[in-house]
């Protein structure tokens, strides 16, 4: 997707050191994915990639609409797996207590900086920050932390065909082919097959345990990716940055000193 370069100062990525001590940022953006594979067809990047894309797209129309600056971090590529997924080459499983170490050494430089205000943009389902976000809460109580996970606040029934559609399915690939099609290989997709678990209650959603990923599906992927196109994913894409472009301009208002 083709961008305004004259707005580069919003990710750090790309910025220089004269571009960004000429600004005051307002918040920092910080995409979050995993290293994994997705189907046949989908780079292992792939959460990274799409929400570093969407937080930089966000970013940008935040600062269109209303002028605020919010500086767009590189993606953390560090993601929370299942079992069977752990012994599939170069998938990297992280564990809590590094994900928690990561985002307080983050926070720790920003606040340092000045900074108060972060949103991270999740693009692996695996990922849960609530616990971590609570416990820094208590060390940077004037720190606020929102997190927007960009797969599941927009109803994918609106734009999608093939459910269920969990990963690497026709949402995650679509949203894809609108950013990235040169690394969309759909022609090798598998479609996506779940099993379903033996405990039928576990299927009724009456409790929770992480899933085998092995016993799962046999090409890694959850949802058939074979109706996936671009427009199909620019059009859920373009939904999606335009919520949290509003979460970041709204949040660009908030006094933490009173609300």
């Amino acid at each position: 997707m083709k961008r305004d370069s004259n707005l580069s100062f919003l990710d750090v990525a790309h910025s220089n050191w004269g571009e960004i001590k000429s600004h005051r940022y307002d918040a920092a953006i910080l995409p979050w994915g995993a290293i994994e594979p997705h189907n046949f067809h989908l780079p292992y990047l792939t959460d990274c990639i799409l929400s570093y894309e969407i937080a930089v797209d966000s970013a940008n129309l935040a600062f269109e609409k209303s002028g605020t600056k919010n500086m767009v971090m590189p993606p953390v590529y560090f993601g929370s797996q299942n079992p069977g997924q752990w012994n599939l080459p170069f998938c990297i499983h992280t564990n809590t207590e590094t994900q928690k170490a990561i985002l307080s050494d983050i926070i720790d430089s920003l606040y340092v900086q000045g900074l108060r205000k972060m949103v991270i943009v999740n693009g692996h389902g695996g990922n849960s920050f609530k616990s971590i976000v609570r416990d820094l809460a208590k060390v940077y109580p004037d720190f606020f932390i929102v997190v927007a996970n960009w797969y599941d606040f927009i109803p994918t029934t609106d734009y999608f065909e093939e459910f269920p559609d969990e990963h690497a399915g026709e949402q995650e690939t679509s949203v894809m082919l609108y950013y990235h099609p040169e690394w969309v290989k759909l022609e090798n997709a598998g479609e996506g097959n779940a099993r379903l678990w033996p405990v039928n209650e576990l299927n009724k959603k009456t409790g929770w345990a992480p899933r085998n990923w092995s016993y799962t599906t046999r090409d890694t992927g959850i949802g058939n990716p074979k109706k996936s196109t671009g427009e199909k994913g620019g059009r859920y894409a373009k939904a999606v940055i335009e919520r949290i472009a509003e979460l970041l301009i709204e949040l660009n208002s908030l006094d933490l000193k009173t609300d």
